[in-house]
């Protein structure tokens, strides 16, 4: 789940990126206004990469995508690119634990006939 996850976040990263290149053409945004909310987007998707497996690390990703979303009201494409990151998001942790629930089986299998 975790590459899965970090791969979907990472490419967030670059997406935040560029929506705050098209919310700089905005005259009634700052442009450090716009980089200080695009940074702290920036870091916390590279954070929470390293946050994704533990306590509410998933749940964290869920709020994220839900202010992802929520930034289409300053860039009106984001409402479009964060459904489906949110969608990417989903099967990122859905899938994702059904390989790590694969390998887990494929690793008791692979002990048992040694034990």
């Amino acid at each position: 789940m975790r590459t899965l996850c970090s791969s979907t976040l990472i490419g967030e990263f670059f997406v935040v990126g560029f929506a705050g290149l098209v919310a700089m053409k905005d005259d009634g945004l700052s442009t450090g206004t716009v980089w200080t909310v695009c940074g702290i987007a920036m870091l916390l998707s590279v954070l929470l990469c390293g946050m994704v497996t533990r306590p509410g690390g998933v749940q964290l990703g869920w709020a994220f995508q839900v202010a992802l979303i929520a930034s289409g009201f300053v860039v009106p494409m984001m409402f479009f690119l964060g459904a489906v990151f949110a969608g990417l998001w989903w099967a990122s942790v859905h899938y994702g634990r059904k390989v790590d629930e694969a390998k887990a089986r494929w690793a008791e299998q692979a002990e048992a006939p040694a034990a």
